[in-house]
């Protein structure tokens, strides 16, 4: 059985869509006969706390679904001032610089970027001691820190991260991406770099369709996912209108803007919007098979970015709101899953919803399970991965 290593900043019981897509890439590396190991911090995302199976240890080795799961040291933190976050950053990074220098890894070794720093590090010694290098990219940074105004345009730490980000894609043996955006930015730098296509494609294990119909009830929209200033769902609570529609929108979820989405909520009880905090996988999708649409929302159009909850939730038969532009567009209208809105633009987001409003319950019902029907072909992670691994990517 052929060895394989992961380096990734999250894995679960960690939640979160960079979670889930890293755990789903070991699993059917395991069911393609590999033997995978993960590297990561001890869990603390998105709290940015310890959980408390992991407080009070500085490293952790332990199996997860046939996958071993060594867990280094982190000084865990999400707080807005810069150099606590600067130091919990580096404290993942030398213990993962200090681990890989001196302990034994497998040939093959999968990078998760971003973080740059973590995946710099890991490129560097990897590098040194000539192993194979498929770095897994899903975000293109720096481009989408400037952005979101991350980081400003041309100043120091902008250009030291043009540097980690040449660097590691001059040093991969090879690039696998998340979209054909990431993949021109990629070859636009290095035109002789091998790159392949690896979209976030879900395996929920559901072979029938099992949406349920609730004829006389509002048409349910909702979101699933991380709080962040990227998805932008305050200033979506904010501007949404559904005065006067029989729609409502659920929120599930945690992160940074949790505290002022439960404050604005809290003083506007009648915009029909509800939050339900962070569900385990598995509970939300049971609570949301009496569901109608999921919205998918960007605050701002980010070059190379395609929302994981795209395939996530079309997969298991959901229509599709999506507003964030870019690459994730095209993939919701070539694929007839549902309805878009330009990024940003809350009249036209509003203006679709008063066009959902029209939809039968029964009509949506219908689109559900052609939509399931069409992702269990179009979605395929299983025929992905063994198309990748025959192309000797793995």
């Amino acid at each position: 059985m052929e060895e394989i290593l992961i380096i990734s900043n999250y894995y679960p019981p960690e939640k979160g869509a960079a979670a889930n897509r890293i755990e789903q890439l070991a699993l059917k590396l395991y069911q393609n006969n590999y033997k995978v190991s993960v590297v990561c911090p001890l869990g603390n995302y998105p709290k940015g706390e310890l959980f408390p199976e992991y407080k009070g240890k500085f490293s952790v080795t332990e199996n997860r679904d046939n996958i071993t799961i060594k867990r280094l040291w982190i000084y865990p933190s999400v707080s807005k001032n810069l150099v606590v976050r600067i130091i919990s950053v580096l404290s993942f990074s030398l213990s993962l610089f200090f681990y890989l220098l001196f302990k034994k890894t497998p040939k093959k070794v999968i990078v998760q970027s971003p973080p740059l720093l973590l995946s710099f590090i890991s490129v560097f010694v990897l590098s040194l001691k000539n192993k194979k290098i498929i770095l897994n990219i899903s975000d293109l940074w720096p481009l989408a820190a400037i952005e979101l105004k991350a980081l400003k345009e041309g100043s120091f730490s902008h250009k030291f991260s043009l540097f980690l980000e040449r660097y590691i894609y001059k040093k991969a043996t090879l690039i696998i991406g998340q979209s054909n955006e990431i993949i021109t930015h990629v070859k636009s730098l290095f035109p002789e770099k091998n790159c392949y296509l690896y979209r976030n494609f879900p395996d929920h294990k559901i072979e029938n369709f099992d949406l349920t119909f609730e004829e006389n009830q509002p048409i349910k929209i909702f979101y699933a996912g991380l709080l962040g200033i990227a998805q932008g769902v305050l200033e979506l609570c904010e501007k949404i209108n559904l005065d006067g529609l029989n729609i409502e929108l659920h929120i599930f979820g945690d992160g940074a803007e949790k505290n002022q989405i439960e404050v604005l909520l809290s003083s506007e009880k009648d915009k029909k919007i509800f939050f339900h905090g962070m569900m385990e996988r598995n509970e939300l999708h049971e609570k949301l098979k009496s569901f109608d649409i999921a919205i998918v929302p960007l605050k701002v159009r980010i070059y190379g970015s395609v929302p994981s909850k795209i395939f996530e939730y079309g997969a298991l038969g959901f229509p599709i709101l999506y507003f964030g532009g870019g690459e994730g567009e095209s993939i919701v209208e070539e694929n007839k899953m549902g309805w878009v809105a330009s990024v940003e633009d809350y009249t036209e987001l509003n203006n679709k919803i008063q066009l959902i409003s029209k939809t039968s319950k029964l009509e949506l019902f219908g689109m559900k399970e052609r939509i399931f029907r069409e992702s269990q072909i179009n979605f395929n992670l299983d025929l992905q991965m063994k198309s990748l691994i025959n192309e000797d990517v793995f």
